[in-house]
């Protein structure tokens, strides 16, 4: 077998792997998710109180997710994405173990802190591995985060509905996803930083490039996180439907989204980050109109799915631009997800706190606004296209060090 055989084999090989890392780390939060009423039982919370200790995952991830270059760069990044996914597979115990609220918020803020550094080491193998291939790929990975997160979420209510109690649920479920996570990253590239690269700062800004990258990230996230967590109670409060119709509703979100993020690799190929993101925002824009103006369960459902639908590929895409738009991927990785964390903690209760001084109907006219935006600003991901330069040639691109 040639070398140039045999390191194309390495890199397809590699695509796989990471991709069941990302699978791992979506069961994770799945696993996570169905558990948080036990959870809030447990720890003899409010309801308030459970508001408050589940913005303490974003504030971790916020403040861990630029130390994600340091670490890569001391141990390589094969070693980091091990070390730094087991943290992340292991703190799914934590919660479950919290007995009150300063433990609960403790707990997860070493949850989102290892959530966050994974998510910024796996997310910059996963540009790698694209540019060496020459082809999208952050799409299906994330399509592949989806699922996995589904997968999490279909075992935490097998779980919720035997009764189980979700400490014995969590150990068993991050022993599992532990070996699976240890088990894929074996086949990572292992890229390692080269003698005379100085390491990146322990704290730093994010370039410009990425300000400006995370804040089309930050439209779809928003638009994603308003839906996802307040599409049920559109339709049941607004429309009046049932309590299983206004879950459908998001259920339907959900899919479009999943199914999008598998498909949309072969779109991008085909049509460029700049313009896929378009046609996106323009999707996204319509559901949004049809949500706020449709005024029946039915037109409100398809505005939901339509949003899912054009939202689906932008945080990817954010993150492919983010690894080829400078000198410093991690960096620039890490500040775009720390911006797009940021949307997914405030959209919440940003939609909240509108809907309460206004309406749900003036609400989800922000993130029809917000929608627009991918539209206009889709040029800023330019740097996603395939025909942009590489930063590794496919030829000079072997990993230097066999699992």
């Amino acid at each position: 077998m040639s070398a140039v055989v045999y390191a194309q084999s390495q890199v397809r090989r590699a695509r796989y792997a990471v991709a069941a890392v990302f699978a791992v780390h979506g069961a994770v939060t799945g696993s996570f998710a169905t558990r948080v009423p036990w959870i809030q039982d447990h720890a003899g919370v409010s309801a308030g109180q459970l508001g408050l200790a589940l913005a303490f995952p974003a504030i971790g991830a916020s403040v861990a997710m630029p130390l994600a270059g340091s670490v890569t760069h001391r141990f390589g990044a094969r070693t980091a994405l091990r070390g730094l996914l087991a943290l992340w597979t292991l703190a799914l115990v934590l919660p479950s173990l919290a007995p009150n609220l300063l433990t609960l918020c403790l707990a997860l803020f070493v949850y989102g802190a290892t959530a966050g550094m994974s998510d910024v080491a796996m997310n910059a193998l996963g540009v790698e591995v694209e540019n060496r291939l020459d082809k999208s790929i952050m799409s299906g990975l994330h399509g592949m985060w989806s699922a996995g997160a589904l997968i999490g979420s279909a075992a935490g209510t097998l779980a919720a509905h035997l009764g189980a109690d979700a400490r014995l649920h969590h150990v068993l479920a991050a022993a599992v996803l532990t070996g699976a996570g240890l088990v894929a990253c074996t086949w990572v590239l292992d890229i390692q930083p080269a003698e005379d690269e100085d390491p990146p700062p322990r704290f730093a800004l994010p370039p410009r490039s990425a300000l400006l990258i995370g804040a089309v990230g930050f439209c779809a996230v928003f638009a994603e996180g308003a839906s996802l967590d307040w599409s049920a109670v559109y339709l049941r409060d607004q429309l009046g439907t049932s309590a299983g119709l206004a879950a459908a509703c998001t259920t339907g979100f959900t899919l479009t989204m999943a199914v999008a993020r598998l498909a949309g690799d072969r779109v991008v190929d085909r049509f460029g980050a700049v313009r896929t993101v378009r046609v996106s925002g323009v999707l996204a824009t319509l559901g949004g109109l049809l949500v706020v103006a449709g005024g029946h369960p039915a037109v409100a459902m398809t505005g939901f799915a339509l949003m899912g639908l054009g939202i689906a590929v932008v945080v990817p895409l954010c993150f492919a631009a983010a690894g080829r738009a400078g000198s410093n991927p991690s960096l620039a990785i890490a500040g775009v997800a720390t911006i797009t964390y940021t949307s997914g903690l405030v959209a919440p209760s940003a939609i909240g706190g509108l809907a309460q001084a206004t309406s749900l109907v003036a609400s989800f006219g922000l993130v029809t606004v917000l929608a627009c935006c991918l539209v206009l600003f889709a040029k800023v991901l330019r740097a996603g296209d395939r025909d942009r330069p590489k930063i590794t040639p496919p030829s000079a691109a072997v990993p230097d060090r066999q699992p």
